[in-house]
């Protein structure tokens, strides 16, 4: 039995209104959208974008803003990196496809900073084509309500992909709409720990239900952790850098981390990202 009707169905009835999936959302608003949720949870997303939009309403308004603007405005959202591909990517838009986001997939994976699955939601969110997205989210719902598995598994590009290119309609804007529709269910009902089950629209369709919601006993995914990282240090010195309205001296760095070694190497890893800059007179500052 195909899932697309019953799906589609609670998808009218129960998404969530989100700025990016309105019909007035511009396909540079989709993208930065796409690139700004990698990794981060919708309620810190929504102010970020729209207050990202309102500043930078198209690629071009972006690309004319010099790159440190772009880190500084990212503020908290985590993997500062995103910023400055963000913004190359916007220079990309303006430079080589007339400030219009490219539709092609493959258009859209030649862009900085984009990868598989991000062209692959554009295409398919902001310009209503028929092809595969898969995240978290939508791998987690195959696995249990198509392949009776409990999780999904360490992921493969190619597996995942034709499992969900499988489900999708022939129609394009309805496979866009289906593709969007199993996100929005693994985002808030199969989640990973305790999935709602008893308010699944999939519940009589759900391979992992009828054969009794078997444990998984595949391969692990190990959580990965934050605390006493050098992530958490990146952060830490991102944030000092952000909030100074001039460059910082290596005293200011300092105080953030206790560990020197660990401390120094999370700034020079900045440095090679691109994310500071190192100055003559030993400062450091927001890319120029």
């Amino acid at each position: 039995m195909s899932l697309v009707p019953t799906l589609l169905r609670w998808y009218d009835q129960s998404a969530r209104d989100l700025p990016w999936r309105r019909p007035d959302a511009t396909p540079w608003a989709v993208l930065v959208s796409e690139v700004m949720l990698q990794q981060t949870p919708v309620n810190r997303v929504r102010p970020a974008y729209e207050a990202w939009l309102a500043r930078w309403p198209t690629p071009a308004d972006l690309a004319a803003a010099a790159p440190a603007e772009a880190v500084r405005a990212w503020g908290r959202l985590g993997y500062p990196r995103r910023a400055l591909r963000l913004h190359a990517g916007a220079v990309a838009i303006r430079d080589r496809f007339g400030g219009a986001v490219p539709a092609d997939v493959d258009d859209l994976l030649s862009l900085p900073g984009v990868g598989a699955y991000t062209a692959r939601a554009v295409a398919a969110f902001a310009f209503g084509q028929r092809v595969p997205v898969v995240d978290t989210n939508v791998r987690r719902v195959v696995a249990r309500a198509v392949s009776g598995l409990g999780a999904a598994g360490p992921p493969s590009e190619t597996r995942d992909l034709a499992a969900v290119e499988a489900l999708l309609p022939a129609a394009p804007a309805r496979a866009a709409r289906f593709s969007v529709a199993v996100m929005e269910l693994g985002a808030l009902i199969c989640v990973a720990r305790q999935p709602r089950c008893s308010a699944c629209p999939l519940a009589d369709q759900c391979a992992w239900r009828s054969a009794g919601y078997p444990a998984y006993d595949g391969p692990a995914i190990r959580p990965q952790r934050f605390e006493g990282t050098d992530r958490q240090v990146r952060g830490l010195l991102m944030a000092v850098l952000r909030d100074a309205s001039e460059p910082v001296p290596q005293p200011r760095l300092d105080a953030v981390w206790a560990d020197p070694v660990q401390r120094q190497r999370a700034l020079d890893s900045l440095v090679v990202d691109g994310l500071v800059d190192p100055l003559p007179d030993g400062r450091y500052a927001l890319p120029a």
